[in-house]
């Protein structure tokens, strides 16, 4: 499991196994697009259309499939 530095913070407290690359992968992408200043929804899913890490189907991220991602992920 990720350690945080922040002990009150535990990542991935939501599941007992690791993230996997993929979901390291777009945690990072998220991270990035926060600090871009996206920080609406619209915003973070349009972020997410410019860089690497696209939805499972590979298509482009909607508004949509990313809240379902995150539903399926436990976020």
């Amino acid at each position: 499991m990720i350690q945080s530095h922040v002990p009150y913070v535990e990542h991935r407290q939501s599941t007992e196994r690791d993230a996997t690359a993929y979901e390291i992968e777009l945690a990072a992408a998220l991270e990035a697009a926060f600090a871009s200043g996206a920080h609406e929804l619209p915003a973070l899913v349009a972020a997410l259309n410019t860089g690497w890490v696209r939805p499972p189907s590979g298509a482009d991220w909607t508004v949509e499939n990313f809240t379902a991602l995150l539903r399926e992920l436990g976020a």
